[in-house]
């Protein structure tokens, strides 16, 4: 049920809302820009019906700090509904069309395993089941020419069939429907024609590469999510109306940019890894002043961890990831989605992560979560199991009195209950059971975080680590040490950053082509050509949403790689325009951008072999009114930053009389040493023996290891 606004006697104009949807909470942030101050509020996600709780947190938000609905002129979403909907299988009945003999690419796959010797190891199940696919005559070549025409009959029929299944979505992945799309978008024509209560994807408008397992896999979980995400979207912009806030809608993407809503509908595998891309924008955004140029963004939640890597102020983006994978570790166990995302590692490891005793008796924390329903035991919701919020309770880490700023009444004594029961079964005293819960969660975070460094080639000495999220901060401390980092960062209002980090986003496309061009037989007409065709698609989108094309800024890049390598590299090139009339300067600029990245990356090339570009990638960027996001967006509030103590257990010297601030309290230059404990109205920072904490002039709280 939606909370009323009221009507406000002096509203604030010029305000923007971010509403980041996740497993266990939905955060929800308001900054007034005149101000330069923000209000935040978390509430439980609402699975059954995920606009309800956003409604009714935005209202509560709104109604309690006298802001107007319609000075809201700013609204940016990014929500985790997509990718779970694809690791539960909860999308909608897909069927997919293809060219004749490859209707079982889905299972074939790459025909690799990615454990070699488990005997029992278990691929991914494809999101369409085969008897959901259907083939049809068709044929192109690799050059676009056309061998074989499509039938549309055969078309038809297959179609039917699938409708007579109870398909709601189609998927149509045609074979190099990359280099001449004609068949299918006369599919898609058809289909749209004959049947028009389908959900219709076609390749060419979600990837247009090369490589037909990764087309079709990412085709069909765009069709897979569409209906959902055309139903949910749909929905929260009509609600919005209804509340009377104008904002037009705005989504966060994978790659940390934002788009507007009809590119969403069409297109929402781009989404899939939009919240985690939104904590790393803030990281970068937030971190800058004092964790440099160099830092690892630590966002930890109710459901999951992620990390992902900052150089030079900027996430690293990746050009596909993997959803849904069978071994969360193992490359080749999930699903391949080829979208440009923000790179990150996630693991199963949150406040709502189970705790349990395996088979051999030993101590396991997650990935299995309690999420918001019924939630951690201390939720006096139903949840019974021990979860990691019950341990950081029991603990001490956390005020039973101001969990999710005093906005949730959290049970100590059902914590207490929860863990007391494990602990019997390990024959071990609670306070240690609980620590165990702890440092299990962190050393999972901590062993995926120094994979994933030592994966680029990154020192992590070299690096700060910025915590996000509502259980970030108070894990971070003990993170931090078994990683190896030089100091800690928490921002202000660090419970709901992934939220705030939606509010400093640049609006963004990514398109793709491949091309297959060696560049010492280049046709650099034929690139510049191609390239301008992509950066004219990106301005269109750009245009589409409202934004001014002249300000936008293109990067250019290129798949290249050696003649006779298997796997690509992803160079960013020097702008155009690429000149055939001076080819060999143009030449040689490509030439230097690979040879250079090349080395970056393994530290030589091979002497005298030619270079290919497989593939060529246009990034556009253009700055989004509003986004001009103040660090020292809390004001410090009068009195003393002490609130109090508390005992809170650490493992260097058991339980310790620890002093508890206020987060809201604390002003720049500020300091105190460890143990202490930072409460916030999101999240709480937990600082270690022998750590020193200062207060930086953007109102960070920077820790120190001693």
């Amino acid at each position: 049920m939606t909370v009323p606004y009221g009507t406000p006697q002096a509203p604030n104009p010029g305000h923007s809302l971010g509403i980041d949807i996740g497993g266990t909470f939905t955060d929800i942030v308001v900054y007034d820009h005149r101000a330069a101050r923000q209000y935040s509020l978390k509430v439980l996600t609402t699975h059954d019906d995920p606009v309800r709780a956003v409604m009714s947190g935005v209202g509560r938000i709104l109604h309690d700090n006298g802001i107007a609905a319609g000075s809201v002129h700013r609204l940016v979403h990014a929500t985790t509904l997509f990718t779970n909907a694809v690791i539960e299988r909860k999308g909608a009945l897909t069927g997919l069309v293809t060219t004749r003999g490859f209707r079982d690419s889905l299972e074939i796959a790459r025909e690799s395993r990615y454990e070699l010797y488990d005997l029992n190891i278990e691929n991914p199940p494809p999101i369409v089941p085969r008897h959901l696919r259907e083939e049809v005559s068709e044929r192109t070549q690799a050059n676009g020419e056309v061998l074989q025409p499509l039938d549309p009959a055969e078309l038809t029929h297959a179609v039917e069939r699938l409708v007579a299944r109870d398909v709601t979505s189609v998927a149509v992945v045609f074979l190099h429907a990359y280099a001449n799309p004609a068949h299918e978008i006369a599919a898609a024509t058809l289909i749209r024609a004959r049947f028009p209560h389908l959900f219709v994807t076609v390749s060419h408008e979600v990837v247009r590469e090369i490589r037909e397992y990764e087309r079709a896999s990412t085709t069909v979980i765009n069709a897979y999510v569409k209906p959902l995400a055309h139903g949910y979207l749909e929905d929260l912009r009509t609600r919005m109306g209804d509340e009377a806030i104008p904002a037009k809608l705005l989504l966060m993407l994978s790659n940390g940019g934002l788009t507007h809503l009809a590119e969403a509908r069409k297109n929402p595998v781009q989404m899939l890894e939009s919240g985690p891309a939104a904590g790393a924008l803030a990281a970068a955004h937030f971190g800058r002043d004092d964790g440099g140029d160099h830092l690892l963004a630590f966002d930890m939640g109710g459901t999951t961890a992620k990390l992902s890597v900052v150089d030079d102020g900027e996430p690293l983006v990746a050009y596909g990831f993997e959803a849904a994978r069978q071994k969360r570790f193992m490359h080749g166990s999930g699903l391949p989605v080829r979208i440009s995302t923000i790179e990150l590692i996630e693991i199963g490891a949150g406040g709502g992560s189970i705790a349990r005793v395996d088979e051999l008796g030993l101590l396991k924390v997650g990935p299995e979560s309690a999420g918001s329903e019924p939630g951690p035991a201390c939720y006096g919701l139903g949840g019974t199991e021990a979860t990691v919020t019950d341990a950081d309770l029991v603990l001490g880490y956390l005020n039973p009195e101001y969990f999710a700023g005093g906005t949730m009444k959290v049970e100590l004594e059902r914590a207490r209950a929860a863990i007391a029961k494990l602990a019997r079964q390990v024959g071990l005293p609670a306070e240690k059971v609980a620590w165990g819960i702890h440092d299990i969660v962190n050393e999972n975070m901590a062993s995926a975080a120094r994979v994933h460094i030592a994966e680029r080639g990154r020192d992590p000495k070299t690096y700060a680590i910025l915590c996000t999220g509502g259980a970030g901060p108070a894990h971070v401390f003990y993170v931090a040490r078994k990683i190896g980092v030089k100091s800690i960062v928490c921002p202000p209002s660090a419970g709901v950053a992934s939220a705030l980090g939606l509010l400093v986003a640049p609006a963004s496309v990514d398109r793709v082509a491949t091309l297959g061009m060696r560049l010492d037989r280049g046709d650099w007409g034929l690139l510049e050509s191609a390239f301008t065709s992509l950066e004219r698609e990106a301005k269109s989108v750009i245009a589409d949403a409202g934004f001014p094309v002249d300000e936008a800024t293109v990067q250019r890049f290129a798949d290249g790689r050696f003649v006779g390598q298997g796997h690509d590299l992803v160079v960013p090139l020097p702008p155009g325009p690429y000149d055939r009339d001076d080819a060999q300067r143009t030449r040689a600029a490509l030439q230097g951008a690979f040879e250079r990245a090349s080395r970056e990356k393994f530290s030589r090339t091979p002497p005298d072999v030619p270079i290919e570009f497989i593939n060529i990638r246009v990034s556009m960027r253009v700055r989004v009114p509003g986004t001009d996001i103040a660090t020292e967006s809390v004001a410090a509030a009068a009195g003393s930053a002490h609130k109090g103590w508390r005992d809170a257990w650490f493992p260097e010297v058991g339980y310790a009389r620890t002093r508890i601030y206020a987060r809201r309290m604390l002003r720049p230059g500020d300091g105190f040493n460890g143990p202490a404990i930072v409460e916030d109205e999101g999240s709480t920072l937990v600082v270690g023996p022998g750590a020193v904490a200062t207060v930086t002039p953007s109102q960070n709280v920077r820790v120190d290891f001693s």
